[in-house]
């Protein structure tokens, strides 16, 4: 009966919306339909593209397992996520798969928490039998999800996950992320920050892999081009009341750089600004304060945020291409679906959707048939540059063979009149940083 209730998020209206999915249809149990039940028996759901079945035949499909956060503190950041990846597979679908062999998304949900994830994990590679693996979003997820895809030789092409050590000192053959991390965007936007809204820092982060890792990247970056750091406070992830926290915050100094994303960005941004704090200095930080999934709710009081994401949505000079503009429109009908509000898309659903096109271009460029070519696979994606384009619009991109590291160009905003607005592009090359990464031996 626990089981059960490991997938509640299927009986929530998007996921029975046939129009997001165009099938509830699951594996070869013969499980029909998106009710808990059925997840509870299956624990992950396989989503087939019905319009496309028939002119597929009966080419063995490839087998994608998706992880996520559809349910827990992360849901909101998850579910967006998770339209990246979808769209990606109705293009491929709609282009007749990949290399004649539909995709399919075994997806599961782990609930926000690590524990969780990795029992997910293991059964997507042992039970259901995935060729590849696909998603993230929470870092200490991808960190305890790692190992289970080394174990069983199984490429997991990460989505979102920022910890800088998933590309560094935890690397692994089997595991790429393709977009940036903590230091590239360290090293884009501490000039600007340094130069141009403060000199004196305070940094505040959600206090897990992430928000560490990113703080520490920062700190090094606004020391090295001559600012100072006034000091740091760590707020754990999922608090609802940070008074406490924001209370403490004290000294001078000239800016404050927040590391949050989704509804923690939202109770931080809304809870300094009540009490004060952002009166008083410059705010600035991580793209993902300032997503355009939760602009609404953010209203005013991020009005004049400044900060560095590898994407925004907006149709200004570079992202004023028909790319992009395909990319947007198409996204915006499934977030939608996925939330009636129509949010922008944002960097969840760019990074996933980007994700799953390194991995047709890794299968095509192959020869790839199913796990026991895992290698093959890895050896197509190290080293691929990939150009703007359909699969890529967000720009070109480099994914580094020695640490499975993307990089990119970043974009400088602001938030101006409640939307974003570009500020400066860092182009690709002044973004990269020395590799810090040595493979296991196999």
């Amino acid at each position: 009966m626990a089981n059960r209730l490991t997938e509640r998020w299927h009986d929530e209206p998007w996921a029975r919306n046939e129009e997001f999915w165009y099938s509830g249809k699951t594996t070869r149990r013969r499980f029909i339909g998106l009710t808990a039940a059925a997840a509870g028996a299956l624990g992950a759901t396989t989503f087939v593209p019905a319009p496309w079945r028939e002119a597929f035949g009966q080419a063995k499909p490839f087998k994608i397992g998706v992880l996520q956060p559809l349910t827990g503190a992360a849901a909101a950041g998850g579910k967006t996520a998770l339209v990246g990846t979808q769209l990606a597979a109705n293009r491929i679908n709609k282009s007749g798969g990949i290399n004649g062999r539909p995709v399919e998304l075994v997806i599961a949900d782990y609930e926000s928490k690590p524990d969780v994830g990795r029992r997910k994990a293991e059964k997507l590679v042992v039970e259901d039998k995935v060729d590849v693996g696909e998603g993230g979003y929470l870092s200490n997820v991808c960190l305890a999800c790692m190992p289970v895809f080394e174990e069983h030789r199984t490429v997991y092409m990460i989505g979102v996950c920022l910890d800088t050590t998933i590309t560094t000192s935890k690397c692994s053959r089997y595991i790429f992320r393709p977009f940036d991390y903590a230091p590239s965007q360290a090293v884009a936007f501490a000039p600007h920050m340094v130069n141009k809204i403060g000199k004196k820092w305070h940094i505040v982060f959600l206090d897990y892999a992430w928000g560490q890792t990113t703080r520490d990247a920062f700190v090094e970056q606004i020391k090295k081009n001559g600012g100072e750091i006034a000091g740091t406070t760590g707020i754990p992830l999922g608090t609802a009341d940070m008074t406490a926290f924001i209370s403490k915050i004290t000294g001078t100094f000239d800016a404050l750089y927040a590391i949050m994303f989704g509804a923690n960005a939202v109770t931080f941004t809304n809870q300094a600004y009540d009490l004060g704090l952002l009166r008083k200095v410059k705010y600035a930080g991580d793209g993902a304060v300032a997503e355009s999934t939760h602009l609404t709710a953010l209203g005013q009081k991020v009005e004049g945020f400044t900060g560095v994401n590898r994407y925004i949505p907006v149709m200004t000079k570079p992202l004023d291409t028909p790319h992009h503009r395909k990319f947007f429109e198409e996204a915006k009908v499934l977030l939608k679906q996925m939330d009636p509000t129509g949010p922008d898309p944002d960097r969840y659903v760019q990074s996933n959707f980007e994700a799953m096109n390194f991995l047709k271009l890794g299968i095509q460029k192959s020869g790839f048939k199913g796990r026991e070519d895992s290698m093959k696979l890895i050896q197509a994606l190290e080293g691929m540059e990939v150009k703007e384009g359909d699969d890529f619009p967000q720009g070109d991109k480099l994914l580094r063979k020695e640490d499975h590291q993307a990089f990119l160009r970043q974009f400088i905003f602001d938030i101006h009149n409640g939307k974003h607005r570009l500020l400066d592009v860092v182009p690709r090359e002044k973004t990269v940083v020395p590799p810090a990464c040595t493979f296991p031996k196999a």
